[in-house]
């Protein structure tokens, strides 16, 4: 199946009419020359790269012009073997705020092949005709930010200028498409009794899905630009606590909910495998001992499944919440006499190889350093789009590579 995948740009702030009040972004410093962070694009020798430089923290020029948009699109289709089934909008900005928003719409409309928006705020949709004219034009999916459906906690905490315009372009969409809507939860603004009020209005405009996400605010939550505090003062919900109001919303309403990074009751994801005991015996047997380096949250789950494995190798984490998150400092915390000889890193975490293996063996022991696979597992908003038997597939897939590798290398 050929996907075609369209980049508009746009930098987050500047082209999607402003920061969210809880932009990940908003106390992104643009230094001259940031600090790189290491990742796994790096040259072997070489800390930095684009990607853990500039693309990490989405520094890129503005919107691309139309004309380029569309050089790109025909050089990438005369590129692309197979029949084109699938087009997806992306960006640094929102698409909705695309000064050529809607000549970009017609250009891909003529392609006659399924459109798909791979996010927007809305903010930049103040006509509710345009829901229809996109419709027409072949948009069959899209994730939509709703945050709340109440237009003044939008107007308020997104800065979207037209939010009565926004929403009746959201509900005409849930109605003819399929919109899987996402929300950040501020505890103490679109949490509780507003909560509930955007899952029934969702649930009667026909959304496939709400992805709720978790609101971090400090760097063990997943803060890696020197940005924390996002909102200065505002508390947050505690892991436990998010899965909680997951588990209640999704079992109330007539509506598809998950979280990240906790969790997606229907699936029974990220670590659906805990609960298929036979898939667990079909996995390879660890035979060897490594030292695994894991987020707080997905720490317990690894060692559960390795565990099952044959229970030779730990899995030890920082305080940093998110294995993909995690950077060179958050490896300092490590208790180092701990580890064995091998120590296998996130496969996408923020951590050059090299100077893991200094750190890691700053007690005079020798430490060979390892990357992992990229993923064991998928969190929500990978899984809303997926089936059960996809997500444990995906976890097959990850851990039959993770223990091959701790078998391969470990000692």
């Amino acid at each position: 199946m050929a996907h075609l995948t369209v980049d508009i740009g746009g930098r987050p702030g500047l082209d999607c009419q402003g920061f969210c009040k809880y932009c990940y972004f908003k106390g992104v410093r643009e230094e001259d020359e940031p600090e790189p962070l290491g990742c796994k694009y790096c040259m072997p020798f070489s800390v930095g790269c684009d990607y853990c430089t500039n693309f990490v923290r989405e520094r890129y020029t503005g919107f691309k012009d139309l004309r380029d948009v569309a050089d790109d699109v025909l050089g990438n289709l005369q590129m692309m073997g197979g029949n084109l089934e699938r087009i997806t909008i992306s960006g640094g900005g929102d698409p909705s705020c695309y000064p050529a928003f809607e000549d970009l719409m017609d250009l891909l409309g003529s392609m006659e092949v399924p459109i798909h928006i791979g996010y927007t705020s809305g903010k930049g949709f103040d006509d509710p005709a345009l829901a229809d004219r996109m419709v027409e034009l072949g948009l069959s999916e899209v994730s939509f930010t709703v945050f709340s459906v109440n237009p003044e906690l939008r107007r308020e905490w997104m800065g979207d200028k037209t939010p009565e315009a926004s929403l009746a372009v959201l509900g005409k969409l849930c109605q003819k498409i399929d919109v899987y809507a996402a929300a950040l939860i501020i505890p103490g603004v679109n949490d509780g009794e507003d909560l509930e009020r955007t899952c029934k209005w969702l649930e009667e405009k026909g959304a496939k899905g709400l992805i709720l996400m978790r609101f971090a605010n400090r760097e063990d939550q997943g803060l890696i630009l020197k940005n924390a505090p996002v909102v200065k003062g505002q508390r947050v919900q505690t892991v436990s606590s998010f899965r909680d109001m997951v588990t209640d919303l999704n079992g109330r309403y007539n509506l598809r909910i998950s979280g990240t990074p906790l969790w997606d009751p229907t699936l029974g994801s990220p670590f659906a495998i805990l609960d298929e005991p036979e898939l667990l015996e079909k996995l390879p047997r660890v035979r060897k001992r490594a030292s695994l380096i894991s987020g707080a949250i997905a720490a317990r789950y690894v060692q559960d499944v390795l565990d099952a494995c044959g229970n030779k190798s730990w899995v030890h984490s920082p305080k940093k919440e998110i294995a993909c998150l995690i950077t060179r400092d958050d490896l300092k915390e490590i208790d180092l006499p701990s580890l064995e000889k091998v120590v296998i890193l996130p496969g996408r975490s923020f951590v050059h190889e090299m100077e893991a293996a200094e750190i890691l063996s700053a007690d005079g022991v020798k430490r060979t350093v390892i990357r992992g696979p990229d993923t064991l597992t998928a969190d929500a908003e990978t899984s809303m789009g997926m089936t059960r038997n996809e997500v444990l597939q995906m976890e097959i897939d990850g851990f039959s590579a993770l223990i091959h590798l701790i078998n391969q290398n470990g000692v």
